[in-house]
């Protein structure tokens, strides 16, 4: 029935807000203080205004004399969102108490849910009692306590009480997480918006493992507050056992600070600080860390970290969207030494090369810039810095504009490069006599840029032509020191330098499709034809951007098969090549390509000499290519392999090969993948490489998972690179124990072996233990 009487209304909304008031402290109040984010000004539920009340219930008795209400019989009440089950509700009027009985269950507007024995309040919930109180919320954790009271309508004060997070409870009911939180009482407080908890323990695996008499955090109103964090531990090799102890300074609703004492056992004090400020539109992390190294000797003789003693850095890294298409931002890092973040692992610095840059990036609909400044930090532990300062400071700036409207039928494309690099140190190697110049010392500019249009015809028969034109000019500004007659090419020495590209192309395609009742197969020849005069300066010019050159079926079909801007390809050419895709009825997919590319006429760019010799021994270099091919196959069951090679013209002898097998299944995962490269001396390459990967992963039980990959050279006879880890998982708990080492002839990393772990509590925080990144697989 609906309840209209005023008096049965004030009822009812006081047996609904007494609930509320209980649990309205419960979903932020065990979570730690840096993990706040909700924002509730009171623990008084807002009800709508046009709420309106309907009640359900076997009797109602309402005594004049005794001025007592009473509802009895599966009692429904449903108000604003809120609902709520009982046996019995009795309110009295002249004692302004409510007592609800039997089977109490109260399920918020949010999802969460209160449950209890007994509740025993006053009208105002300023004050009252549960009993056998159990609350489980929309994020499944759970909290459970012998009674519960409310005191002057600013306490609550929970008995007994038990917290936990249980996610695979959804589904499996007899599931018992790993971890809980028990304390004598657990006290929050409305006025000093804290939460107590007195004569706490933490229970891993049923067992106590920390013992907290008291402890106190900001309660569920609070957004950010200063404190200390979880520690984090580490161990490696040459630092030996590290605890870091980290202290969040919540500073300002727009700013904060996070800095982190570590005592290493090998190393000393390692002292961290990072500083975030927020704007309007983006923001800004400073970062610096510092150390005076205890035992410079455990690091390997003649290194730069075995060298150093007082050792440090300061990184800033800023983001700002100036409007919805423009964004403007840098990273950069300056550090007393080449290797410092690397040997103490610090978190997002501890790779082997650092860019640091400054950028400003706009992007349209059919548009694109970038402009950056880029400078380079090699992270190795040679004491002369040598490969850092060959490495180039750049500004570099790209456009590309593609026509919104068709332009005589087809598509234009325009693309414009700026480039400015300037090398204080001139980077030379020689491999087999053979010398190569990544780098010249000077500076160098070169302005680039290029149209190309395109159209697609279809003829009746299902033919595809597209004819092609693209046209390019560069400008280049020379003030660089000449190789001498260490190079074996030709250099253009002089200032200045222009050099055009005109290229007409037509390329064809004739799809076939075939298709059965369980199968479907596309064959689809593929013919490429472009005209063009010789590169200008080809090889007697630096190259900076296209030094990186693979020849594969990826790159059959490129107009200009060089990686970057600083080489063109000059010479008229053909590539032939033939792509199959087919589906199969029993869920089988397949798909391949093979093809050669052939020089026609004028100058072959690949067969060139240049400064970092570019082309060589690219099985392009000849007038008829190498062979190249690629197959793929996806089964059903979870198995999938790809195979892509390159073959000799001639001898059909393999010259390149990347073979990979996998499988993924429901608790087997694996991969599998030789390398093959045939030894390249005049590229740089002298010994074939020849070298297995793999990774796999099993889980054995429910939540139990051991991965682990090995990296083999074949050449050597050596494993590389291997790692071995376990790992528990039930999205309430986390825990993850990995081994690695990682052989490296060049000594550029300090630590040889490391051992991660970690352990995570959700909603509670992480334990670190060192990194359990992992290679090859998720450590997950």
């Amino acid at each position: 029935m609906a309840a209209g009487n005023r008096k049965h209304n004030r009822l009812l909304t006081a047996i609904l807000l007494s609930g509320v008031a209980f649990s309205a402290m419960i979903p932020g109040m065990i979570a730690p203080a840096w993990a706040q984010s909700t924002d509730i000004d009171s623990l008084q539920p807002s009800l709508p205004e046009d709420a309106k009340m309907l009640l359900s219930a076997n009797e109602m008795v309402y005594n004049r004399d005794t001025e007592r209400v009473i509802v009895r019989g599966a009692v429904q009440i449903n108000y604003g969102g809120y609902q709520m089950v009982a046996q019995q509700v009795e309110y009295s009027q002249s004692t302004g108490r409510i007592v609800a009985t039997g089977e109490i269950e109260l399920i918020e507007p949010g999802g969460n849910k209160v449950y209890a024995d007994r509740m025993d309040v006053t009208d105002d919930f300023g004050n009252g009692f549960v009993e056998a109180m159990r609350i489980e919320t929309t994020d499944l954790t759970k909290l459970a306590a012998v009674n519960g009271e409310r005191v002057n309508g600013e306490e609550i004060i929970l008995n007994n009480a038990v917290y936990t997070a249980c996610t695979p409870c959804a589904t499996n009911p007899n599931h018992r997480s790993l971890w809980n939180i028990k304390a004598q009482r657990i006290i929050q407080n409305g006025k000093t918006r804290t939460v107590r908890l007195e004569n706490a323990k933490f229970e891993l695996f049923g067992k106590p493992i920390i013992f907290l008499p008291v402890l106190e955090l900001p309660d569920h109103t609070v957004k950010r507050k200063s404190g200390f964090l979880f520690p984090q531990f580490k161990y490696t090799q040459k630092l030996g056992a590290g605890v870091s102890v980290p202290y969040y300074w919540a500073i300002s609703p727009y700013m904060d600070a996070t800095v982190t004492a570590t005592g290493l056992t090998r190393q000393g004090f390692l002292l961290e600080g990072e500083f975030r400020q927020s704007f309007e539109s983006g923001e800004h992390v400073l970062r610096m860390a510092g150390i005076s190294q205890m035992d410079s000797s455990a690091f390997t003789d003649d290194t730069v970290d075995a060298q150093e003693t007082t050792r440090g850095m300061i990184a800033s890294r800023a983001k700002f969207e100036i409007n919805p298409r423009w964004t403007f931002g840098w990273d950069v890092l300056v550090q007393s030494d080449n290797n410092f973040a690397k040997t103490y692992e610090l978190s997002t610095f501890d790779g082997r090369t650092l860019t640091n840059q400054v950028y400003l990036t706009g992007l349209g609909k059919r548009n694109y810039f970038d402009a950056r400044a880029f400078y380079f930090d090699i992270q190795d532990a040679d004491p002369e810095s040598v490969a850092e300062n060959k490495q180039p400071v750049a500004q570099v700036l790209d456009y590309s504009y593609t026509s919104e409207d068709p332009v005589a039928g087809g598509e234009l494309n325009i693309d414009v490069n700026l480039t400015n690099i300037h090398r204080n140190r001139e980077d030379r190697y020689t491999v087999l006599g053979v010398n190569r110049f990544p780098g010249l010392s000077g500076t160098s500019h070169r302005l680039t840029a290029e149209a190309e249009w395109q159209r697609t015809f279809i003829t009746p028969g299902g033919l595809s032509l597209t004819p092609l034109l693209a046209a390019r000019g560069d400008i280049l500004g020379l003030t660089m020191d000449d190789p001498g007659a260490a190079y074996s090419g030709s250099y253009y020495n002089d200032d200045a330098a222009t050099r055009s590209m005109l290229t007409a192309g037509l390329e064809a395609r004739y799809p076939i499709l075939m298709a059965t009742e369980n199968s479907s197969h596309i064959f689809e020849p593929i013919a490429q034809v472009y005209v063009r005069p010789d590169e200008d300066y080809a090889g007697a010019l630096p190259n900076e951007d296209a030094q990186s050159f693979v020849f594969d079926a990826t790159s059959l079909f490129d107009r200009d098969k060089f990686s970057g801007y600083d080489r063109i390809e000059g010479g008229s050419r053909a590539n032939l090549g033939f792509r199959y895709t087919g589906s199969l009825g029993n869920g089988y997919a397949v798909r391949a390509i093979a093809g050669q590319s052939f020089h026609l006429g004028g100058l072959n760019s690949f067969a060139t000499d240049d400064l970092v010799k570019a082309g060589s021994d690219s099985g392009l270099e000849t007038d008829r290519s190498d062979y190249v091919s690629m197959i793929g196959i996806d089964a059903p069951s979870g198995l999938t392999a790809s195979l892509s090679g390159r073959f000799d013209e001639r001898t059909l002898d393999l010259r390149r090969a990347d073979t990979t097998l996998g499988y993924e299944g429901i608790r087997w995962q694996t991969a599998l993948t030789y390398t093959r490269i045939e030894a390249q001396p005049t590229y740089g390459s002298r010994f074939d490489q020849d070298e297995i990967q793999t990774a796999a992963a099993y889980r054995f039980h429910d939540y139990w998972s051991v991965f682990g990959s090995v990296t083999y050279d074949i050449n050597d006879e050596v494993i590389t690179r291997d790692g071995l880890g376990i790992t528990y998982d039930d999205q309430d708990t986390l825990f993850s124990l990995v081994y690695q080492r990682e052989r490296d002839d060049e000594d550029s990393v300090a630590n040889d072996w490391s051992i991660g772990a970690r352990i995570s509590f959700r909603t509670l925080g992480d334990i670190n233990v060192g990194d359990t990144t992992f290679d090859g697989l998720d450590a997950r």
